[in-house]
């Protein structure tokens, strides 16, 4: 199989190109903020949160599942009578399933909270927020993936499904794209859109803890988490968190140490 690290690097890149264009042709809301110093912030985050995973993780996501596979560990190398394509299908939704739960739990528990809200307090929505994640939820987050690959038994390919299909998603729905709104009405049934992401980072709390799915918007409307316009609108819908409005918080020094402050 090829390197899974320069398939995710490769379909990132072009993702996230793609999305650039997008909202430079047909952008959704007005900018509050300079697009180049953000963007500058929010990628050099992700650079730093990569040197980071690779410092400090021993294992990551990938390796997991081809130890799992390699010595079957988990659910699914215990069930040997479903289909191969079955399995990376179910192991794929459950996966995203989890990462929905696990975002409930960071918006819900307090000390998660202030790692997670620092993706929240850009204060505008692009296709960059989509990886703008303290380096400490990336590191838990991480954990968290091995724990359920190792329990599940999920396939390597799976894993890089699933991960592909993460990254592609939330740079999709963070971007600041104008979307016709009978297409997304459709899409909205089954994916989750940027309109329908652009309400959870609106600072409105109850708007807030809302929408907090990634890639299929039907966890929302099933456990009722679903919210489906912000009530002032997307053209006036604030974005951030009110902790962190000044513009320097943008700053990747400060982004570092929004968890650890209260101003």
């Amino acid at each position: 199989m090829q390197d899974p690290e320069l398939i995710r690097l490769s379909i990132f890149i072009g993702v996230l190109c793609l999305c650039a264009i997008w909202e430079w042709a047909v952008p959704r809301k007005t900018l509050t903020q300079s697009k180049l110093y953000r963007w500058l912030n929010n990628l050099g985050l992700v650079v730093f949160n990569s040197v980071c995973l690779t410092l400090l993780m021993p294992i990551l996501a990938y390796e997991s599942a081809v130890y799992a596979q390699q010595h079957q560990l988990g659910l699914f190398y215990l069930i040997d009578v479903i289909p191969y394509t079955i399995i990376v299908l179910t192991t794929v939704v459950l996966m995203d399933l989890a990462i929905y739960i696990q975002h409930i739990v960071f918006h819900r528990v307090p000390f998660l909270w202030r790692l997670h809200r620092m993706h929240h307090a850009d204060q505008d929505i692009d296709v960059t927020t989509g990886s703008r994640f303290h380096p400490i939820e990336i590191l838990l987050s991480m954990w968290i993936k091995i724990g359920l690959i190792l329990v599940l038994g999920v396939p390597p390919l799976a894993v890089i499904i699933f991960e592909v299909v993460l990254n592609a998603s939330a740079m999709f729905n963070h971007s600041n794209a104008y979307l016709p709104l009978k297409l997304d009405r459709i899409l909205r049934k089954w994916i989750v859109t940027p309109d329908m992401h652009r309400v959870h980072h609106s600072v409105v709390t109850k708007e807030t803890h809302s929408n907090f799915g990634f890639c299929l918007s039907v966890w929302d409307r099933w456990f009722n988490t679903y919210r489906a316009q912000p009530v002032a609108g997307h053209d006036n819908v604030v974005i951030g968190i009110p902790l962190f409005q000044h513009r320097q918080e943008q700053r990747i020094d400060k982004m570092l140490t929004q968890p650890f402050r209260n101003d």
